[in-house]
C-alpha cells in the first residue's frame, strides 16, 4: 500500500518549455536524485518519452505524469509536449496542477511555444517558477534571457503578484542546480525545496463534496481503460458507488473497483484518495477525458476540458492503388474507422467528420506534424491508407469567410534575411518584428496564413542550406487572404506499371529530382519525382535498352545516377497537390496522383477549388 500524505504534502507541478529546452532530461535527473530508482537499476534516458516515436525524434508527444517522494513529501510531475501541434495534451496536463515550473534554454531564450504554453498557464493562473536550463552551454547567456522572459510575461499581461516569480539556474543534464550563478550547483535539491516554498498545496478538504476529474487516459492489459484523474475535493474510496458526470451533462452511477496512487513510474494500490493527489481509476469502461466523479447526493460536477479548435484537416481514405494489401494487415474502412474512434478517446485535440463516402474520412487537427505523427503510428500499427494534401478548416463570422493563421518566428543567418522575406511574401506573411542579437543570426516574426506553411518547412530549408530555425504558434483567425502558389514545380509521373531501369531513369534525371532509384516497383500515376517545370510529366521509368551486336549490356556500368531524394513522411504531405495522394504503408511511402491512368486525368491547374 502506498504511504497516506496530506494535501500539505502534495505538490502538482508541470514542466512546460519549448521544444527540445530539455523538460524530460530535467526529469529524468529529478527522479534519480529522488530515490525513485534502485542503485543498481538501469534506466533509459528520457525515461518519460515511453512512446517509439518520442525516442525517435527526441520530442515529447503525450503528456505523462510522474510523482517523487522528497523527504516526508510528495510531487507529482507532468512532463507536457512543447510542440504547439499538441496544444491539447498541455491543456489537459495544466488542469492537473497548481504550479508550473517554465524551462527556457539559457542560449536560445524564449521561443514561440514557450509564449504558448506560457499564455495557457498564465490563463490557468497557475504560480509560476522560472529554470533557466543549459547554463553549460559555451553561448549561454543567462542575464540576457532572464530579461527576455520578463519582458514575454509582461507582453502577455501578467499580475504584477506574477512579475516576481523566482529564477533558479540548472544543468539538466549534470543535474545540477543554483539559485545564483556564482555558486554553482551540485545537485537538485535547491530546485525541490523552491517547488515546495513556492508551489501552493492543493485546495479542498477531505470531507468536502467529491469533485475528481479525469485528465488522461491510460490502458491496462489486466484492467483495461484507466481514467487518470485528479482530486479537487472531498475522498474517493475504492469499492464504492460515486455518480460520474458525462461529457454530455447526464450522471450515471458507477462503483471504483480499483484505485491506484503514482510512485515514480509506477503505479500503486491505495484503498483511499488524498485531496490533491492524482490517482488512476480502473473499471469504468466507457470513460473519457473531460468527465468528473462527484458524489451521489448532492453532486457538483467539475467543468468540462475546453480545447483550443483545429486548424487543419487531412482526408484519411481506403488504399485502392495496384499494391493495396501486399504490405499491411488492417486495409479496410472499417479498420480505419475503428482506429480513428479509438483515437477519440485519448485525443481531445482531434475530431473526425463524416465526409458522405464510407471510405474517407476527415481528420482535423491543431496542424501538420499532429496529424503526421498520428499516421506513422497507425502505419507502424499495420494500417494501410491513403492521405491528401492538408487543408485549412475556414469558418464564417458575421458573413466573412476567416482563416485560421500562425505566428512564425525564423532564426536565419543574415545573409538568408532578403531571401526569407522573399519567400514569404506570395504566402502573404507580413513581418511584425525583427531582432539581431548580434551573433550574426537574426531573429523574424511573421503572421502567416495558415495555409501559407504548408510545404514552406522543405523550402525554406533549401534556400537556406539548412541553416534555418523555424517554429509557429496558432493564431486568431483572419479574414480569407486569397489565393497562395501552391507547389511552383509539377510531378515526374510514371506512365506504366513495372519495375524502374538505371537505361530509363537515366534519360529521366536531367527533367527534375528523382524520389526513387533503380529497381524500385511502380504503377501507372504513381509519382517518381519533381519535374523542373511547372506542368506534370508522364515518363516511362520501366524502359529496358534493346540489346544489339553494337550496344552491350556491359554499357550500363558507366550510367551514373545523381542521389534521389527520399521524401519522410511530413515531407510528402507536405509536397503533394490537391490532386495528389500519399500512400502510406508498414513499409513503403508512395506519391500518386488521384486519377491514376493518364487519359483521364484532367489536365492544367492542379491548385484545386478555393474555399467557399
Amino acid at each position: 500500500m502506498s504511504t497516506p500524505t496530506t494535501a500539505q504534502a502534495i505538490r502538482n507541478i508541470a514542466i512546460i518549455a519549448h521544444v527540445d529546452h530539455g523538460k524530460t532530461t530535467l526529469v529524468d535527473a529529478m527522479l534519480r536524485q529522488s530515490g525513485t530508482f534502485r542503485a543498481n537499476e538501469a534506466v533509459a534516458e528520457r525515461v518519460m518519452d515511453s512512446n517509439d516515436l518520442e525516442k525517435e525524434r527526441g520530442i515529447t508527444i503525450l503528456a505523462k505524469n510522474t510523482a517523487i517522494q522528497y523527504h516526508d513529501s510528495k510531487i507529482n510531475i507532468v512532463d507536457t509536449p512543447g510542440h504547439a501541434d499538441f496544444g491539447g495534451e498541455v491543456e489537459r496536463a495544466l488542469k492537473m496542477v497548481d504550479g508550473v515550473v517554465l524551462l527556457v534554454d539559457a542560449s536560445e531564450g524564449p521561443l514561440p511555444q514557450t509564449r504558448y504554453v506560457l499564455s495557457k498557464a498564465l490563463e490557468a493562473k497557475l504560480t509560476p517558477i522560472l529554470v533557466i536550463n543549459k547554463i553549460d552551454r559555451p553561448d549561454a547567456r543567462p542575464q540576457e534571457v532572464l530579461n527576455e522572459v520578463y519582458d514575454l510575461f509582461i507582453d502577455l499581461d501578467a499580475d504584477d503578484s506574477v512579475l516576481e516569480f523566482p529564477v533558479i539556474y540548472t544543468n539538466g543534464k549534470a543535474g545540477t542546480a543554483t539559485m545564483d550563478l556564482a555558486v554553482p550547483g551540485t545537485d537538485l535539491q535547491p530546485l525541490f525545496e523552491l517547488i515546495f516554498k513556492t508551489i501552493p498545496p492543493a485546495t479542498g478538504t477531505p470531507d468536502g463534496d467529491l469533485q475528481v476529474l479525469v485528465t488522461n487516459l491510460d490502458y491496462s492489459d489486466y484492467l483495461g481503460r484507466l481514467a487518470i484523474c485528479r482530486v479537487f475535493n472531498g475522498t474517493l474510496k475504492a469499492g464504492e458507488e460515486v455518480n460520474l458526470s458525462r461529457i454530455d451533462g447526464t450522471l450515471q452511477t458507477v462503483k471504483i473497483t480499483k484505485l491506484f496512487t503514482f510512485n515514480g513510474l509506477k503505479r500503486t494500490d491505495t484503498e483511499v484518495t488524498e485531496v490533491g493527489d492524482i490517482i488512476a481509476v480502473a473499471g469504468i469502461p466507457a470513460i473519457t477525458i473531460g468527465e468528473s466523479f462527484c458524489a451521489l447526493e448532492n453532486p457538483k460536477p467539475l467543468p468540462t476540458i475546453k480545447i483550443d479548435e483545429p486548424t487543419i484537416a487531412i482526408v484519411f481514405s481506403v488504399n485502392n492503388g495496384p499494391f493495396a494489401g501486399r504490405e499491411g494487415k488492417l486495409v479496410t474502412s472499417r479498420n480505419i474507422k475503428e482506429r480513428l474512434e479509438k483515437e477519440l478517446l485519448t485525443n481531445v485535440s482531434i475530431r473526425v467528420e463524416d465526409t458522405g463516402t464510407p471510405d474517407n474520412f476527415k481528420v482535423l487537427g491543431r496542424g501538420e506534424l499532429q496529424l503526421s505523427v498520428l499516421i506513422e503510428m497507425m502505419r507502424r500499427e499495420g494500417f494501410e491508407l491513403m492521405v491528401s494534401r492538408p487543408q485549412i478548416v475556414t469558418k464564417r463570422i458575421n458573413d466573412q469567410l476567416m482563416e485560421p493563421s500562425e505566428i512564425l518566428t525564423i532564426d536565419i543567418p543574415e545573409s538568408f534575411v532578403g531571401t526569407v522575406i522573399e519567400r514569404l511574401g506570395p504566402r502573404k506573411g507580413e513581418m511584425v518584428k525583427m531582432a539581431n542579437h548580434g551573433s550574426g543570426r537574426v531573429r523574424m516574426e511573421f503572421k502567416v496564413p495558415s495555409r501559407g506553411l504548408i510545404g514552406l518547412r522543405n523550402e525554406m530549408l533549401t534556400e537556406t542550406r539548412g541553416t534555418i530555425v523555424m517554429n509557429s504558434i496558432a493564431g486568431d483567425y483572419i479574414p480569407y487572404t486569397g489565393e497562395i502558389p501552391q507547389r511552383p514545380s509539377g510531378a515526374l509521373i510514371s506512365d506504366r506499371q513495372g519495375v524502374t531501369t538505371l537505361y530509363a531513369l537515366d534519360g529521366i534525371q536531367e527533367r527534375g529530382v528523382l524520389f526513387l532509384g533503380d529497381g524500385v516497383e511502380v504503377y501507372e500515376g504513381m509519382l517518381i519525382g519533381e519535374h523542373s517545370r511547372d506542368n506534370d510529366l508522364d515518363v516511362n521509368c520501366v524502359r529496358e535498352k534493346k540489346l544489339t551486336n553494337m550496344r552491350a549490356s556491359g554499357s550500363d556500368d558507366a550510367v551514373r545516377l545523381v542521389p534521389f531524394k527520399v521524401l519522410t513522411l511530413e515531407q510528402s504531405i507536405e509536397f503533394i497537390a490537391d490532386d495528389e495522394l500519399v500512400e502510406v504503408t508498414p513499409k513503403s511511402l508512395r506519391m500518386r496522383k488521384k486519377v491514376l491512368q493518364a487519359n483521364r486525368r484532367p489536365k492544367g491547374n492542379r491548385s484545386g477549388a478555393q474555399p467557399e
